[in-house]
């Protein structure tokens, strides 16, 4: 059975939670380090115009490079616990779904391929419940990447001590209001980019077997497929995911409210007005880099599990 192909054997939806959860969690290991520097680059030159203000980080590797060297290379993994933590409410939820849905045939046509609307509507509110569950994990994730050293800083900086400072200090400030702060942030980023994500995997799935390509060889068919889904999503979900960067890590007043955005849209106008539309793909490269592994690996574990899940 395959993550590509219908289950000859229907699952639990536990069991699948549980199969997406740990495949989530294998891939966030290795890509947790692009996405502190996808997040640096994100918060540079935040709400000034191009060329006005001094690039600290010139580019994905520099940025990679200053971090290591001012800050040591374990910053690297910064807020990798609440980031994988993260991936356990979301991709537990979205893979869960997603994999019983096409297992129970609910997302697939009369001829057993992907369907288009079902699939994209399906992983996309899939990714929106897991987004906003997982919120909290997510909002402190984007702090502590983006908490840095003096010399080299950007964005706002919380100076938090660690992950459980972290929510122990937003505890404190406002209980799970605070918590829940921004909860809508992550919401367009996770329809968008599970909707891509998930569908198009889907289609090069079907296209490849329809090819009679790798059919003997399906963790090869996977990784091809999620190597084309992964690329998809970088650039649909890019400027979604510079809004929810920028609305988590931003300073909010004693009320709890922010205090350079109000909101998704107010956020959008003001990066448009004063970054121009580059600003939305700031940090464009390190999403791909991010994303793209990311998405191979969680789908090529989610196989690998899944196997061995059914051969117990």
């Amino acid at each position: 059975m395959t993550a590509a192909s219908s289950a000859s054997t229907k699952k639990p939806p536990g069991i699948e939670f549980v199969i997406g959860a740990l495949a989530a969690v294998g891939a966030g290991c290795f890509t947790n380090p692009i996405d502190v520097i996808k997040v640096r680059l994100q918060l540079q030159g935040e709400l000034e115009a191009r060329h006005t203000y001094k690039k600290i980080y010139k580019n994905t590797l520099h940025a990679g490079y200053l971090i290591a060297k001012h800050e040591g290379i374990r910053a690297l993994q910064a807020g990798i616990i609440p980031a994988l933590y993260f991936q356990v409410v979301l991709n537990g939820i979205r893979l869960g779904i997603y994999n019983t849905a096409k297992n129970y045939e609910l997302i697939t046509n009369n001829k057993g391929n992907t369907d288009v609307l079902k699939t994209a509507v399906l992983t996309g509110t899939s990714g929106c419940i897991g987004a906003v569950l997982g919120s909290p994990f997510y909002m402190v994730k984007t702090q502590l990447q983006a908490q840095s050293a003096q010399s080299i800083a950007v964005g706002y900086q919380h100076n938090y001590l660690g992950t459980w400072y972290a929510f122990k200090s937003l505890w404190k400030e406002g209980g799970i209001v605070a918590l829940y702060r921004g909860w809508y942030a992550n919401i367009p980023r996770l329809f968008v980019g599970s909707a891509t994500q998930l569908t198009t995997f889907g289609l090069a799935a079907d296209w490849l077997r329809s090819l009679q390509l790798f059919t003997d060889q399906p963790i090869l068919l996977t990784f091809l497929a999620s190597v084309i889904g992964g690329s998809c999503v970088a650039f649909t979900m890019q400027p979604f995911d510079v809004l929810a960067t920028r609305l988590y890590n931003q300073r909010t007043d004693t009320g709890g409210k922010g205090t350079l955005y109000n909101g998704l849209f107010d956020a959008l106008i003001k990066i448009l007005r004063t970054e121009g539309l580059t600003g939305l793909y700031k940090g464009i490269f390190p999403t791909w880099m991010r994303i793209a592994p990311h998405t191979v690996l969680c789908l090529v574990f989610y196989e690998k599990l899944d196997h061995f899940y059914s051969i117990l």
